[in-house]
């Protein structure tokens, strides 16, 4: 797959998808909204992919929405703007494979936010983060203010929107936002080890219980535990549920179909 501002591979299930604005430090647009829509479709539909990285070409990234563009819009497009960039993310964050977001600079803004809606950060020593958008007069408008506080808790999550401030890698580990900090140049093979290790287990597995955490978060926790329970149930009529108890017993690596 080709585009424009965004660079597509598929390395043995691995789908990499790179950021690729440098002079604009990877921020948004709304023709990179599209195009990672239309990948995010395509990664879902394509069964060789196992497992999503995200990252950034060259020093970010991505450094939030593209600044030229939004200046120009008006209370209604503003609008539109916000509910297609969420639009995209729900897509990200509920796309039924497994989701790791590889912060190599800057993730500022939208850039936060999209990370945000992957399922694992991990992020370079170098990474910057933050929701500066009161610095322009606008609020987090791409799931900031909901996804934030439910990483971090509401008190940290508010002071880092009112203040729009910065913060750097060892904070955000500290906070809860990112899983992991690794030196720069280890950063890529850390999220491929890492999607490896994902690719090892049973998929339809991975996918429920990705489901499970994902939907189980909406409903208080007495909805939430049912729901689990019927997707634990389910696994049981799966042929990877057999095939993995059969690998424990007999000592010897399952061999999963992903059924």
């Amino acid at each position: 797959m080709k585009f424009k501002n965004i660079l597509y591979e598929n390395n043995d299930g691995i789908a990499l998808v790179t950021m690729n604005r440098p002079e604009a430090l990877n921020a948004f647009n709304k023709e990179t909204l599209g195009e990672l829509s239309e990948i995010i479709d395509f990664a879902e539909q394509d069964a060789s992919v196992k497992v999503l990285i995200f990252t950034g070409q060259g020093k970010s990234f991505i450094a939030g929405a593209d600044i030229a563009e939004m200046s120009k819009l008006e209370v209604l497009e503003g609008r539109d703007v916000a509910l297609k960039g969420q639009a995209v993310f729900f897509k990200v964050e509920n796309i039924g494979k497994p989701t790791i977001a590889a912060i190599n600079g800057f993730a500022l803004g939208g850039g936060c936010e999209f990370a945000m809606s992957c399922d694992i950060r991990i992020a370079s020593e170098f990474a910057k983060f933050g929701q500066p958008e009161v610095s322009l007069g606008i609020i987090p408008g791409w799931g900031g203010t909901q996804r934030l506080p439910r990483l971090i808790g509401k008190g940290l999550a508010k002071y880092y929107i009112y203040t729009g401030e910065i913060f750097n890698a060892e904070e955000a580990y500290r906070i809860g936002l990112v899983e992991k900090i690794v030196k720069a140049d280890e950063l890529m093979t850390t999220a491929q080890t890492i999607a490896k290790t994902i690719m090892s287990k049973a998929p339809v597995a991975v996918k429920m219980a990705k489901g499970s955490i994902n939907n189980g978060l909406s409903m208080d926790l007495k909805s939430g535990v049912a729901y689990e329970a019927e997707a634990y149930a389910t696994s049981f009529g799966c042929a990877d549920r057999m095939e993995g108890t059969a690998a424990f017993m007999e000592k010897r690596k399952a061999n999963f179909a992903g059924k």
